[in-house]
């Protein structure tokens, strides 16, 4: 899901849906019909839905990125294809041309990022190099953004083992590397300086001794960052507490945010993916620690 000007962006069952929490409106978008088809020995990634505004017409608009690539070897023969809708009277899904410079790629299932009329996610040509896709919201283009090789040197299969997520960091588009954040207690911000020449600089983050203990044996997901500057993560699964941790890039500081009267048989599950089985009855208290 991804959020923009309080408009709420998901699928379910493939089909795109906006969801307005003000007026508790929901609108499911039609169906894509793809001109890719998966044949044998293929497999058809699930759509992924970005949802963008231009301020200028003040105008949103979805794209969606359709992709299809063999199952061995992983992400080969891989193809995509990109569909935007206009949030109009009357809109229809519409077949976005690529520029020259284009590379197939697999979204990746982290990485978005929203800022005025671009929307942005990481996204794998193949399983080794990574890159930054940037659709222009008012135009229509798509920019491949390659993403330098050191940031996953590491990484046997990046494309599977990688933590990183695309964020914005002082107005710049950033990618915050934070494989390494459990077991060293460290992570990479790798901020994009200059987008025509796709210069990045490197930025280590050490987190204080007495607050290792927040992060460690913990898998952590990005889940976007506050209007200050601070990240969002959360555990992947949860077994006693429910909780998210507030990391301020500036000050190199960790916070932990827990909420309380969550059922008890959430902790069974893996709750990220269980969103939909909680009782809409059910409230929530937050508190900070």
């Amino acid at each position: 899901m991804n959020v923009v000007r309080g408009l709420m962006c998901f699928s379910r069952r493939k089909k795109a849906r906006i969801y307005n929490p003000s007026t508790k409106q929901l609108l499911t978008l039609p169906a894509i019909k793809s001109d890719i088809v998966a044949q044998q020995g293929q497999t058809k990634h699930h759509p992924r839905y970005y949802i963008g505004h231009d301020p200028v017409s003040d105008q949103y608009k979805l794209v969606c990125t359709v992709a299809i690539s063999s199952l061995l070897p992983r992400l080969g023969n891989l193809k995509s294809e990109h569909w935007v809708f206009a949030l109009e009277a009357g809109g229809s899904w519409k077949k976005v041309v690529p520029l020259e410079n284009y590379r197939h790629h697999a979204p990746s299932t982290e990485g978005r990022s929203t800022s005025g009329s671009v929307v942005r996610y990481m996204a794998w040509p193949d399983n080794y190099n990574c890159v930054v896709v940037s659709f222009d919201i008012r135009s229509e283009q798509l920019t491949i953004i390659p993403v330098p090789r050191e940031i996953h040197l590491d990484e046997v299969v990046p494309a599977v083992t990688m933590m990183a997520d695309l964020i914005e960091y002082g107005g710049k588009i950033a990618i915050f590397y934070h494989t390494n954040l459990k077991d060293e207690g460290s992570a990479d911000l790798w901020v994009l300086e200059d987008t025509g020449k796709s210069e990045w600089s490197k930025k280590t983050l050490v987190l204080q001794p007495c607050q290792r203990h927040l992060v460690e044996d913990i898998e952590l997901i990005v889940k976007g960052t506050t209007q200050d500057g601070k990240v969002i993560l959360a555990p992947v699964e949860m077994h006693s507490r429910f909780y998210i941790l507030y990391y301020n890039l500036q000050s190199n500081d960790l916070r932990k945010v827990e909420i309380k009267g969550v059922p008890d048989s959430w902790f069974d599950k893996e709750c990220y993916f269980d969103l939909n089985s909680m009782d809409k009855s059910e409230s929530f208290i937050y508190l900070e620690t």
